[in-house]
């Protein structure tokens, strides 16, 4: 391979300082034409490629956004997607780590992103996160950090999110507008915001329409589709089972469909089913599963603004929060009124 030219290497073929070829290169004004002329062609006959790292170094910038997620599933995916695009348009690269939900993980993430150099943080934490010292450190070396998706209370820092409890709130609501009165959920853990506030937004649709909160219907569990599976079994094994059921994912409505059809029920009729995010399964599967959309690519491009504008505006953004509105897409999965009216074609 072809030694890469070097300032070094013009400098000793035309016989001067390798300050004054460095200060040419950068059309400096205490060069003298001539000399700058020669640099010039010299290093355009050598291809000469400046070190960028070197040159990042020297402006403390190396125009690279460190990501860190939880996982890279279809949402996710689309939220990075929308990052990238903003940070593109704005002459960054993106740096993309996964936690797949481990807190040591995402430590070790952490870490290998500040050596590589990162300009900041655009963040996404894991489930299994409770303290955030090792965020703090980041911005006590004043690098910036926008949180998104899964929010981190305990962090000053600019945040972007979906109104989660607006999203729990209409899948519910549905349900009692469809009939259903017996309606469980399958939470996620109890120390994840997103999870906490859809639950949230249940309760409340409960609370508004004069139907009891049973504890024995909330199941909190991982937002895997095993895990809603087992516990979907558990809640169709109760005495007095539930009629619908609400999942704060489309993974763990999966997990639910395949419990339900074990036991043989049929949706809409017998059990009501919505999910969560809006994913394409919930169009494939029969039968279509009612999903409450948020705007994954959105939210990418919208948290991408925001850091680059942290990064060259004067604003303090540390207690900015912009809060995304979730929609409700209903499928044959929880439309029981429709199965009774006797216009209806769908079939299941």
């Amino acid at each position: 391979m072809e030694k890469q030219a070097t300032i070094k290497d013009i400098a000793r073929a035309l016989q001067v300082s390798t300050s004054t070829v460095s200060r040419a290169l950068r059309n400096a004004n205490d060069v003298n034409p001539e000399t700058r002329k020669a640099v010039l062609a010299l290093a355009e006959e050598l291809n000469y490629q400046p070190n960028q790292l070197a040159l990042s170094l020297l402006n403390k910038h190396t125009h690279t956004i460190g990501v860190i997620v939880p996982n890279l599933d279809y949402v996710v995916a689309a939220m990075v997607k929308g990052i990238d695009e903003v940070a593109l348009e704005a002459g960054y690269t993106v740096m993309v780590c996964q936690s797949n939900e481990s807190y040591g993980r995402e430590i070790l993430n952490t870490r290998r992103l500040m050596d590589s150099l990162v300009d900041g943080f655009i963040i996404s934490v894991s489930s299994e996160t409770n303290m955030v010292d090792h965020f703090k450190k980041i911005q006590s070396q004043k690098k910036p950090i926008v949180v998104f998706d899964r929010i981190i209370t305990e962090l000053n820092a600019p945040k972007v999110r979906l109104d989660n409890e607006l999203g729990g709130y209409l899948a519910a609501q549905h349900l009692i507008d469809q009939g259903y009165k017996r309606i469980a959920i399958l939470a996620g853990q109890k120390n994840l915001d997103i999870s906490n506030k859809r639950m949230d937004g249940y309760i409340r649709a409960l609370k508004e329409n004069n139907i009891k909160v049973d504890k024995d219907l909330i199941m909190q569990c991982d937002f895997n589709q095993d895990y809603a599976y087992v516990a979907t079994k558990e809640l169709l094994a109760m005495k007095k089972r539930p009629d619908a059921i609400c999942t704060i994912s489309d993974r763990m409505a999966i997990g639910a469909m395949l419990a339900i059809k074990e036991k043989k029920l049929r949706m809409p009729h017998d059990i009501g089913l919505v999910g969560f995010n809006n994913e394409p399964v919930t169009s494939l599967v029969t039968p279509m599963i009612s999903s409450v959309e948020q705007p994954a690519f959105e939210m990418g491009k919208v948290t991408a603004k925001l850091f680059i504008e942290m990064m060259h505006g004067n604003t303090d953004l540390s207690e900015t929060e912009i809060v995304l509105k979730p929609k409700l897409f209903v499928r044959e999965s929880s439309q029981r009124l429709l199965y009774k009216s006797p216009s209806s074609t769908l079939t299941v």
